[in-house]
């Protein structure tokens, strides 16, 4: 007779042998764009270990969204589709990266299926195996491996008179450590710059006409293909100089904002003689 243990065993194998096959035989376009299976990682993130076939998905999907909740569980959802994703593209099953990378395949199983968050360890060896980044299982284009931005509908900022607009190049979903424009600016039309957060840096560099860059009272003529880097917590102006309109690209990278924390009140520390445990600090 077999155990309960045997059984739980055998239903949890076949469920990640299931999933092996389906992730493995699909191509990576087609995983990118199937939203079954963006269900299915956010249904096991919620904790639901039922056995399903990937068939039964779509009516869960009314509730998927509202489980991915918290910072962990993303977490674990990102890295999750990623691994997965890149695994499809190489044409890897699972027991062919456990033997490259040496992270056994149970282990393997439980990241694809967000059940855990690897170690920065083991996502080193998978990352290897892969041949990619480690930064490749953090993307949160994770799903599709890219975002292609259409420049017919991309957004833009446009200043009151038309003479300047400011054109995303990246994503604006959500914050970012760094933001990419590009930069219109008419003849004679001086731009004011917004004064960034201390630690902000920008990066200039002229695709066409000419710049003036004042930063306080310096300022600074660059010519078709020369570039700047300034400090954005700064005084600043953009201005064209000349007869013709100058095409600007600018990246900026932000200043590293680390977490607040909540400092416990006087009356909260505990006293040398209180063996009660110290309120634990948490970030808010």
């Amino acid at each position: 007779m077999h155990s309960t243990l045997a059984f739980v065993r055998d239903a949890q194998a076949d469920r990640a042998d299931r999933t092996d096959r389906l992730v493995t035989h699909r191509s990576a376009n087609r995983l990118a764009d199937d939203p079954s299976i963006a269900d299915f990682r956010a249904d096991r993130i919620a904790g639901d270990t039922n056995a399903r076939s990937l068939a039964d998905l779509p009516s869960a999907q009314s509730g998927a969204a509202a489980r991915v909740d918290g910072a962990f569980d993303t977490l674990e959802y990102l890295v999750g589709v990623n691994l997965a994703r890149l695994r499809a593209e190489r044409q890897f099953s699972l027991d062919a990266l456990a033997r490259a990378s040496g992270v056994s395949r149970a282990m393997l199983a439980q990241v694809e299926s967000a059940r855990s968050v690897p170690s920065i360890k083991v996502l080193c060896k998978v990352a290897a195996a892969l041949k990619v980044s480690v930064s490749a299982f953090l993307r949160r284009h994770a799903v599709s491996g890219f975002e292609h931005l259409p420049a017919d509908r991309a957004s833009r900022r446009v200043s009151a008179d038309g003479r300047y607009s400011a054109r995303a190049l990246y994503p604006e979903d959500g914050p970012a450590a760094a933001e990419f424009h590009e930069l219109r600016i008419a003849p004679l039309h001086t731009e004011p710059g917004t004064r960034r957060a201390p630690g902000t840096t920008v990066n200039l560099v002229v695709s066409e006409g000419t710049l003036e860059v004042s930063v306080h009272d310096r300022r600074q003529l660059l010519a078709t293909g020369d570039a700047i880097v300034f400090d954005a917590d700064q005084p600043h102006s953009l201005r064209n100089p000349g007869d013709t309109e100058a095409r600007v690209f600018r990246v900026t990278l932000n200043a590293e904002t680390p977490p607040r924390w909540a400092v416990p009140l006087a009356g909260e520390i505990r006293n040398a003689g209180d063996t009660r445990p110290a309120a634990s600090v948490q970030p808010i």
